[in-house]
């Protein structure tokens, strides 16, 4: 059974940071794509950063760029969400999700993938 659990979300201070865990069961992550995305009441579901678990590439939004960053480590199939310089913007619910490898598809697009973790909310407040 496939699995995608999300966790290390809380309130936190502008400024500050936090770091999201993603750990999947049920598949081997080499061979997956992994997105992170957030969602506010109300909004569309938005893609905010994406990681090839094989060749640890990455591409994040020009929203959280130079601020956020993802990494995976294969070994123990997780992906991690590090969040720097956090701002009331953020404030939303963040969810990994995983897809398939393969080329050329729109990593931001929700459609794309196949499975989804359940989210972790995000507060950044004073």
């Amino acid at each position: 059974q496939v699995q995608l659990v999300e966790s290390g979300g809380g309130l936190v201070q502008p400024g500050g940071s936090l770091n999201l865990s993603c750990t999947v069961s049920g598949f081997t992550m080499d061979y997956y794509d992994i997105g992170w995305f957030r969602q506010t009441p109300g909004k569309e579901r938005e893609g905010v950063s994406w990681i090839r678990s094989l060749s640890g590439n990455t591409i994040h939004a020009d929203s959280v760029r130079g601020r956020f960053t993802a990494s995976a480590d294969n070994a123990k199939n997780a992906v991690y969400f590090q969040m720097n310089g956090l701002k009331a913007g953020d404030t939303a619910v963040y969810y990994c999700a995983a897809r398939r490898y393969r080329p050329g598809y729109d990593v931001f697009v929700t459609r794309e993938y196949e499975f989804w973790g359940q989210g972790t909310q995000v507060t950044v407040s004073s």
